[in-house]
């Protein structure tokens, strides 16, 4: 079955675990909603060193990148705070359908993959 791809996008915290824990339930439910979840929070940071500025801008352009290759962009968590404002906005400019994790488990009840 081809999955379409979903990008996951939260406010994350200052954690890391919890951070980690949190994005792969969302994947988790992303999964089984039907969607292939994509959340660069879950590996950029093995390789990337984010206190260093070039690694820090070229992290963000891979994770555009990977936006821009969606289908779906889900937002998670309670609070939207910037970098999850900028997503949307992202996915927006690029027509790409932006739901809540409500929605895709909305679908998942309905059927539909």
């Amino acid at each position: 079955m081809k999955r379409r791809i979903a990008y996951i996008t939260a406010p994350w915290g200052k954690d890391d675990i919890e951070n980690t824990v949190q994005a792969a339930q969302y994947c988790r439910e992303a999964y089984e909603a039907g969607y292939l979840p994509i959340c660069p929070l879950l590996f950029l940071p093995l390789f990337m060193n984010d206190g260093i500025p070039q690694e820090h801008k070229d992290a963000a352009d891979m994770a555009y990148d990977l936006l821009r290759r969606a289908s779906v962009l889900i937002v998670c968590g309670s609070r939207v705070t910037k970098p999850v404002k900028e997503d949307i906005a992202i996915a927006e400019r690029l027509r790409i359908t932006a739901t809540t994790r409500d929605g895709i488990q909305a679908v998942k009840k309905q059927g539909r993959k």
